[in-house]
């Protein structure tokens, strides 16, 4: 994950985020989930810096999406109580999801700013915006 090619992704999710009256905070981060590139738009609440960089981070180190993780923490679910592990760092709401290449995860972005479906929107802008660069690369 470059910074160029996290730039780029911050731009579409940003974009989207505009169309949506959105104020979010995005994430990008690498295959190891670390920080690449963030990006907080104005009024987005200070609150939500930490969750998208948890989002990102909970979609690389898990794999995959953190709606799916949502889902499977629900109570009797089989990641019931994910979230209190990772000193807390796993994200149970929606907007981190994982980028592919050839079938390897290799970073995520998180967004956090809207619901749960309204960041997951957001982020998946960030995805196709991935999938669009990585078809069209020389």
């Amino acid at each position: 994950m470059s910074l160029t090619l996290a730039k780029h992704l911050l731009a579409a999710s940003v974009h989207k985020a505009v169309l949506m009256g959105l104020r979010c905070d995005i994430a990008i981060a690498d295959e190891g989930g670390n920080m690449v590139a963030f990006y907080r738009m104005d009024q987005a609440r200070a609150g939500d810096i930490e969750v998208s960089q948890n989002k990102a981070w909970s979609s690389v180190a898990l794999k995959m999406p953190t709606s799916v993780i949502a889902q499977m923490a629900q109570p009797g679910g089989d990641a019931y109580g994910i979230n209190t592990t990772n000193n807390g760092r796993v994200v149970i709401l929606g907007g981190g999801i994982p980028l592919r290449s050839r079938n390897k995860v290799i970073g995520g972005v998180g967004v956090s700013g809207g619901t749960s479906a309204q960041d997951a929107e957001v982020a998946d802008a960030a995805v196709q915006a991935f999938h669009y660069l990585a078809s069209h690369a020389t």
